[in-house]
């Protein structure tokens, strides 16, 4: 009898020890579904030779996407920090400087109806000089299935010719170097019902004494659930 007691105790206690174990796993297994994800992206460059010898160099290093649960909570939602940096280089004796667009591309395979916006804290080097800008951008981004929506990353403010208000998705740089930083920088979109993606762009626009030219750098594309 007392070993069949024993035996019985025993097995009680394997019993407990599984089943915390199996909660615990449980616990785990929801909390890593509810963690945030970084999903690190590859550096990227291209080259180009304008017409008059010119040659433009743009670089982009150490891009990120870290990818959270939605706010809602369902699967409607999407949102995500990007982090990055691009730099443009110009040689040649016509080189007169140029405007450098950052931002992302978001298409969403079929939407009920949402929006979306960045909100960016920005640095940018140009002529030996470092410049802080912070700037904003909350425009609503509607998708409709099988489009995809522009998002620029900077919203830079300034006087125009008349003192009146202009906006610019593009920050300008003088003399053969410029370069923008962007860290944390807000995507959201909302009523996404199906596969949702994004894709980072650098869009150069390059001045010389004699010509201007635009080039992009594409970036790795990403899923956002």
């Amino acid at each position: 009898m007392n070993a069949s007691k024993n035996g019985l105790r025993r097995g009680l206690q394997t019993a407990a020890v599984g089943a915390t174990a199996a909660i615990a796993l449980g616990f785990l297994s929801a909390g890593a579904a509810n963690a945030d994800t970084l999903v690190p992206l590859p550096d990227g460059s291209i080259t180009e030779t304008l017409v008059d010898g010119t040659v433009v160099t743009i670089t982009r290093t150490g891009e990120t996407a870290n990818i959270s649960p939605s706010l809602g909570s369902t699967p409607l939602h999407r949102n995500v920090w990007v982090s990055g940096s691009t730099k443009v280089e110009l040689s040649g004796a016509n080189a007169d400087g140029g405007k450098i667009e950052p931002g992302y591309v978001v298409a969403c395979q079929l939407t009920l109806g949402g929006k979306g916006g960045a909100d960016t804290g920005m640095s940018s080097n140009w002529e030996g000089e470092s410049v802080k800008q912070t700037a904003k951008s909350a425009g609503n981004l509607s998708i409709a299935p099988g489009q995809a929506k522009n998002v620029k990353l900077l919203d830079l403010e300034k006087a125009d010719d008349f003192g009146g208000e202009s906006h610019s998705g593009a920050n300008s740089f003088k003399g053969k170097s410029g370069s923008v930083t962007w860290a944390d920088s807000t995507l959201g979109v909302e009523g996404c019902a199906g596969y949702a993606q994004a894709r980072s762009y650098v869009k150069v626009t390059a001045n010389t004494k004699n010509v201007s030219s635009t080039i992009t750098l594409w970036g790795q594309p990403f899923s956002l659930g």
